[in-house]
């Protein structure tokens, strides 16, 4: 069995594979920056409580965008499951071109959302949006290149930020809007989270699609925790939870290591 970790600044999210198929998920608050046995403990627990031997894992992959997290992992990987992961980073194959002024400054959860959609969604252009801690737009051409995109604070930070930096304006549950207008101040804030996100997608959507994808329009493909709040608005062609950890599978694959799980 596989397990992949995608780190995230806001948690964990992991999930365990057999046979390329995935079989449970289940997530840790990395924003309580545990130490590697914590993360331990936390892991082979999580396993036993899913029916799965923690010893029955042969190969751990790893996407991180919380570079203080990194030698905690390695260290918890080896352990708690004495293994060596393999961690997303330059220079492992990936099947796609990028295109950037500095390929290594693309995270790895971008490249990971790329890889996935490119595996479950070959020969079509793609525009992959990932609504996490960020909410980050990239654009994948049919031909595998990573084209680029874009990075916005995610819903949540932007309610945070609010929070924090106003002297009135509360936290406020997350939810779709129900109509343009709020009537109270919860109401205007959640109103303004969701509708800026909606008008955000439709535009950068829009824009991309005729700036570089004008002959052969693209997919566009949603993931991360708040890709379902906009399940009503039509703006994605599918929604794919755990296209991460779908890319992360990829990457193992193309770097040889699900050879070495057999």
């Amino acid at each position: 069995m596989i397990l992949v970790l995608d780190v995230g600044n806001s948690q964990i999210f992991c999930g365990v594979f057999e046979d390329e198929k995935l079989v449970i998920q289940f997530r840790y608050a990395s924003t309580a920056r545990g130490s590697s046995d914590e993360i331990g403990v936390f892991l082979r627990g999580a396993l036993r409580e899913n029916g799965i031997a923690p010893e029955d894992i042969a190969t751990i992959a790893i996407s991180s965008v919380v570079p203080e997290l990194n030698y905690t992992l390695w260290s918890c990987c080896q352990k708690y499951f004495d293994l060596e992961p393999m961690v997303l980073r330059p220079g492992l194959k990936t099947g796609l071109k990028i295109d950037y002024k500095d390929p290594k400054e693309v995270g790895s959860d971008r490249i990971a959302d790329a890889m996935g959609a490119v595996k479950m969604f070959p020969d079509r252009n793609l525009i992959v949006i990932d609504f996490g801690t960020a909410t980050t737009v990239c654009a994948v051409s049919k031909d595998r290149v990573f084209l680029g995109g874009n990075i916005i604070p995610g819903v949540r930070l932007a309610m945070e930020a609010l929070e924090a930096k106003t002297a009135k304006l509360p936290s406020v549950e997350i939810k779709p809007a129900k109509r343009s207008i709020g009537k109270t101040t919860i109401e205007s804030i959640q109103n303004g989270l969701y509708w800026s996100n909606v008008g955000m997608v439709r535009e950068l959507t829009s824009r991309i699609t005729a700036e570089v994808f004008a002959d052969d329009p693209p997919l566009t493909i949603a993931t991360g925790g708040f890709a379902h709040l906009f399940d009503k608005e039509q703006l994605f062609d599918h929604v794919v939870s755990d296209l991460i950890l779908t890319g992360l599978i990829e990457a193992l694959r193309l770097n040889g290591y699900l050879d070495k799980a057999q």
